[in-house]
């Protein structure tokens, strides 16, 4: 007999409320047992909670970023499109608050990218004014539409460009300062290398309190849409971008974005400004007018302008005092792929003090020719460096190399116990495409012990681009 209810027995329409209820709080929190367990258990995913926090399951994991949630509530059958009050989708609130992975997920299952909320709104829009460059990288890819205005009549460029260069901190100050609270800035990077910025503030009494926050994406943010527009931007505007940005993003993404924009233009204007930067006074300068030149103008295997930055970069090799500069230097030569660049690349790799790196491994393979016995020497000693990054790069360039020996072979099969998993997968697919039966040997030992998806597909499918 079943043990009653305190009480008698609960009213039915209760119960669900309180599922509904729990749903959401889990779903915010990101607890996915819960929520599997509550949807097993009948609750409806697409049911609006009625508590203190009322909206739908769907729009509180996309808000928090609970992306394993959300997989969980649409194969359940939540509503991807579904909305809150005011109109707001999951992938409104996955935009607002920058949350790329959740977007993925809500356009995965047929998310409207360009759906506004009841003010406006598009996720482009509010992306681009929070400045979350990676969540504008997601929409971008799945087409959302950039010229669409939001409520205020602005397109999302209209929105980046604004903010490019504005004082992030005194911005979201003048948000929510109120007179006798308390505030503090945070900063950290998020999950696509801009740098986060947090004010929170709180009455002097303690028990109010208030958050917000916003990302140092809007100049690589701008660059894209200009991009996606094809609106041409001065170079120095762009190379202003480019350096103000160098030491705040975790891994210089403004800084790429930009060098990548403008190798794309493919046109002599630009190339002269940047062959300028290469011999400009400040280092700064130098480094980015490199690392922009280094594949200017590449397009289906063409390289139009190599004869005229191999020398350039040959002449730095000599001239160039600046370490940083000259690792950019050595990148840009292997980006040339050309045979010509292999004894300035050997030069700096080989000069007293040279720090090795990966960008070493990268640069002589892509220069190596196949008959070259002191370059594949060194980078066959490479491949048995400490540093487990120089490993790996070595090892993808020595598998990559067209020429196959029995000395290549037997570096290659030495790397298959090696305790990075990703050599070892390198490795693999060096032996396979020589038809070497060791390979069987390392696909074996990546398959059993690696959930990685890339080290996994390179043993699997090792012809695969």
């Amino acid at each position: 007999m079943a043990p009653a209810w305190p009480g008698g027995r609960p009213d039915q329409a209760r119960v669900r409320v309180m599922h509904e209820e729990q749903l959401y709080r889990a779903a915010l929190n990101g607890e996915s047992e819960t929520v599997g367990k509550l949807l097993t258990g009948g609750a409806d995913p697409n049911q609006l909670s009625q508590g203190e926090e009322e909206g739908l399951p769907l729009c509180a994991a996309a808000a928090w970023d609970r992306s394993e949630v959300a997989s969980a509530l649409l194969t359940a059958g939540a509503d991807v499109n579904g909305r809150e009050a005011g109109g707001w989708t999951a992938l409104l609130w996955a935009a607002a608050n920058g949350h790329a992975a959740t977007a993925r997920v809500l356009i995965e299952a047929g998310a409207e990218v360009d759906a506004s909320n009841d003010d406006g709104d598009t996720p482009l829009s509010l992306a681009a004014r929070r400045g979350a460059l990676g969540m504008v990288q997601v929409l971008l890819e799945a087409g959302a539409d950039h010229e669409k205005f939001d409520g205020d009549g602005d397109m999302p460029i209209d929105i980046a460009v604004a903010w490019v260069g504005v004082h992030l901190e005194s911005a979201l100050l003048d948000q929510v300062e109120q007179d006798g609270w308390e505030y503090v800035v945070g900063r950290q990077y998020a999950k696509d290398g801009t740098e986060l910025v947090t004010v929170a503030g709180r009455s002097a009494d303690g028990e109010q309190t208030e958050q917000v926050q916003a990302q140092r994406g809007h100049a690589a943010i701008a660059t894209l849409l200009e991009d996606t527009a094809g609106i041409y931007t001065p170079v120095d505007r762009l190379v202003a971008r480019a350096l103000a940005h160098r030491d705040v993003d975790e891994d210089a993404e403004t800084w790429w974005i930009v060098a990548d924009s403008l190798g794309k233009r493919a046109d002599d204007e630009t190339y002269e400004a940047l062959a300028k930067l290469c011999v400009s006074e400040d280092a700064r300068e130098r480094e980015f007018g490199v690392d922009a030149i280094a594949q200017f103008g590449f397009a289906d295997d063409e390289k139009p302008y190599l004869d005229r930055t191999l020398p350039l970069l040959q002449k730095m090799v000599t001239t160039e005092g600046n370490p940083q500069v000259l690792r950019s230097v050595l990148a840009a030569l292997g980006h040339q792929g050309d045979p010509r660049a292999l004894p300035h690349v050997l030069d700096v790799i080989r000069r007293p003090g040279h720090q090795r790196t990966m960008t070493d491994a990268i640069a002589l393979a892509d220069v190596l020719p196949p008959d070259h016995e002191e370059g594949l020497a060194l980078l066959i000693e490479m491949t048995t460096d400490e540093d487990t990054e120089v490993r790996d790069w070595a090892t993808a360039g020595l598998a990559g190399l067209s020429a196959d020996t029995p000395v290549i072979r037997e570096a290659l099969a030495a790397r298959l116990a090696d305790p990075d998993l990703r050599t070892v997968a390198e490795a693999t697919r060096g032996l396979s495409a020589r038809g070497d039966e060791r390979a069987a040997q390392g696909a074996a030992r990546v398959l059993a012990e690696s959930d990685d998806e890339y080290e996994r597909d390179l043993v699997t499918n090792p012809n695969a681009e």
